[in-house]
């Protein structure tokens, strides 16, 4: 870290724990600051604002706010600094044991290293192709650059170019090729740690403030640069320990593993690589997602165009939400800007709750402001609505996928490719919650429904899972409800009399419904009425769960507005969660994810 070139007696002789010792005293510094902030705020601008009420009292607490602000500024920068110092550490493990061992090789085969990284090797006796023995003489090569060797052959009068006196093939000495090995291996080790140490000094250099800084609001926000210069430089440190080829269980295991000072190293530095890591913990994951949001929305500012527009205007919505005070409490566990946009969201903590369920959105949904206005309040009302039987019950909305976006690109495709993912997040789950046998519901709407029933015939089934309901749903891959793994006790079909999407005809009948096809597809066989009323048990995607062939137990739901003859459009698939539009439903939605199954029931089609 002096801003010279690294020798490889520099990288021979550095001792990493110095940097680590050095990041430990400025994690104390970190943590210092952070106990003077919270005394500053809970103890001394707290009861100024409760006894006192003048102007020299606001004109106290502009000050203690301002050393409140600088506080904080010392935490993080403090914080990122120690990141820094043990990435560096970390980082240059490699190159160093890459040294060494070029070092031990080159004592033992007896090549004598310079300073400048040259290394000589020593003479040696060979035997010519004739069997005569001559002595190859000894050398030295450069690690910079390799020098070819050229191929044994004669030169004028049958004698050696370079070894004049020699007859027939030069002498090619054995050590030379082991000596330009080992001089390669040094070269490349000391360019490594140089590339590194010139990283992170760079980074180091950009973490220094002014003498007399006034901290600001504006301060406190350039943080988050300084947070993406180090995550930059320290990024490959942070993520090589992280098992990300492990089970969330693994995972969980983990993360326990590790003191708080390494965990506030990720949540800060790297939120990116916990937030959506499926076996961290809720409030790990809450915390990490709100920290890394406004990098993610600062990026997407940076990309432009009407898509990312978009999904911004989406995560400023979810994060005026985070910022407002909301009962349940609003965990956020997942965030991304990949395909359709990524957003998983609870309502009250998925860790502690006895009652947990997770609902899959399905056709149309992507991040937008409609998933924020709309979809994350069928979570926010389950929750409110299952906390009326039992307090201790969560709702999660689960956008880790991408669903399709209208009906004449619907296939099977987005649904397998989500189900593992859904998989994956719901083994967390059982990984992170407290309870020795909490009770968890798989709920499915519209096209979510075939999500969780692909989800459910993987190998295994749904992790954890101890009841499924189906809202809204074209069928989800299995003609039984038996086949979705709980029992067909344990799965719950919604279906409204005028929802369209319940009543969407199989690809065969589609396909035979000339009208239908002329007037739109599949909605228009149903519009034109040549399938809707036939009576038939086979939807888009397979059986018709509403059926009594398909077995599962069906509940009340109201009918719903007409498509047409209302002018009710899509309105009686969108209702299912909302109380203000249908209570029963709402209801019979919230005493299953609560274990309350005294259900209002409906005849089957």
């Amino acid at each position: 870290m002096t801003g010279t070139a690294l020798t490889w007696q520099q990288l021979r002789d550095l001792k990493a724990s110095e940097f680590e010792d050095a990041g430990d005293k400025w994690h104390e510094v970190s943590g210092r600051s952070d106990s003077d902030r919270i005394r500053v705020d809970r103890a001394m601008s707290a009861k100024l604002r409760e006894t006192q009420e003048s102007e020299s009292a606001e004109a106290a607490l502009g000050r203690l706010q301002r050393l409140s602000r600088n506080f904080e500024y010392l935490h993080s920068e403090c914080g990122l600094i120690r990141t820094t110092l043990n990435g560096l550490a970390a980082d240059l493990a490699e190159p160093q044991r890459q040294l060494k061992q070029a070092l031990e090789d080159a004592a033992s085969l007896q090549l004598t290293i310079h300073e400048d990284g040259s290394v000589s090797y020593p003479a040696a006796e060979v035997q010519d192709l004739t069997g005569e023995k001559k002595q190859a003489p000894g050398g030295t090569v450069q690690g910079s650059a390799r020098l070819p060797l050229e191929p044994p052959g004669f030169g004028a009068n049958g004698q050696s170019p370079l070894y004049p006196g020699y007859s027939g093939f030069k002498p090619l000495n054995p050590n030379a090729a082991k000596a330009q090995d080992v001089a390669d291996r040094i070269a490349r080790a000391v360019r490594s740690a140089g590339e590194i140490d010139a990283r992170y000094a760079k980074t180091l250099n950009g973490l220094k403030a002014e003498k007399g800084l006034d901290v600001t609001a504006a301060t406190l926000k350039d943080v988050r640069g300084d947070t993406a210069d180090v995550r930059h430089a320290a990024g490959a440190y942070l993520a090589r320990e992280i098992p990300e080829d492990k089970s969330p269980a693994e995972r969980k295991a983990w993360w326990d593993g590790l003191s708080e000072e390494q965990r506030q190293e990720y949540l800060n530095v790297a939120p990116d690589l916990i937030g959506n890591l499926d076996g961290i913990p809720s409030v790990a994951r809450d915390e990490a997602n709100r920290n890394y949001l406004p990098v993610l929305m600062d990026d997407l500012a940076r990309e432009g165009g009407d898509e990312a527009k978009t999904k911004l205007d989406a995560l400023r919505k979810i994060e005026d939400k985070l910022d407002s005070p909301s009962r349940p409490p609003m965990f956020l566990l997942g965030i991304g800007d990949e395909g359709n946009g990524r957003a998983i969201v609870a309502y009250g903590n998925p860790d502690t709750s006895r009652n947990v369920s997770a609902y899959v959105p399905g056709l149309g949904t992507k991040l937008n402001g409609d998933f924020v206005d709309d979809t994350m309040k069928r979570a926010l009302d389950t929750a409110k609505g299952a906390q009326r039987y039992d307090r201790s019950s969560a709702s999660i909305v689960w956008l880790g996928y991408d669903a399709p976006q209208n009906v004449d690109v619907m296939s099977t495709g987005d649904a397998k490719r989500g189900a593992p993912a859904y998989n994956s997040f719901m083994s967390g789950l059982s990984a992170t919650n407290q309870n020795a046998d909490p009770h968890v519901t798989a709920i499915g709407h519209s096209y979510g429904s075939l999500t969780v029933g692909t989800a459910a015939k993987e190998s295994g089934g749904i992790p954890g899972v101890d009841d499924v309901i189906l809202l809204g749903s074209p069928g989800v891959g299995v003609d039984k409800a038996e086949d979705l793994g709980v029992g067909k006790e344990h799965v719950y079909v919604g279906a409204a009399d005028n929802d369209p999407v319940t009543k969407l005809p199989s690809k065969q009948q589609s396909a035979a419904g000339f009208a239908g096809l002329l007037a739109g597809g599949p909605f228009g066989a149903y519009i034109v009425g040549d399938i809707a009323d036939q009576g038939d048990d086979d939807l888009y995607f397979g059986k018709d769960p509403a059926s009594k062939a398909f077995g599962a137990q069906r509940f009340e739901v109201d009918d719903g507005p007409r498509m047409i003859m209302d002018g009710g459009g899509f309105d009686a698939h969108s209702q299912y969660f909302t109380p203000e539009k249908d209570q029963v439903s709402a209801d019979n939605i919230s005493r299953i994810v609560s274990g309350e199954l005294n259900l209002k029931t409906e005849e089957y089609r």
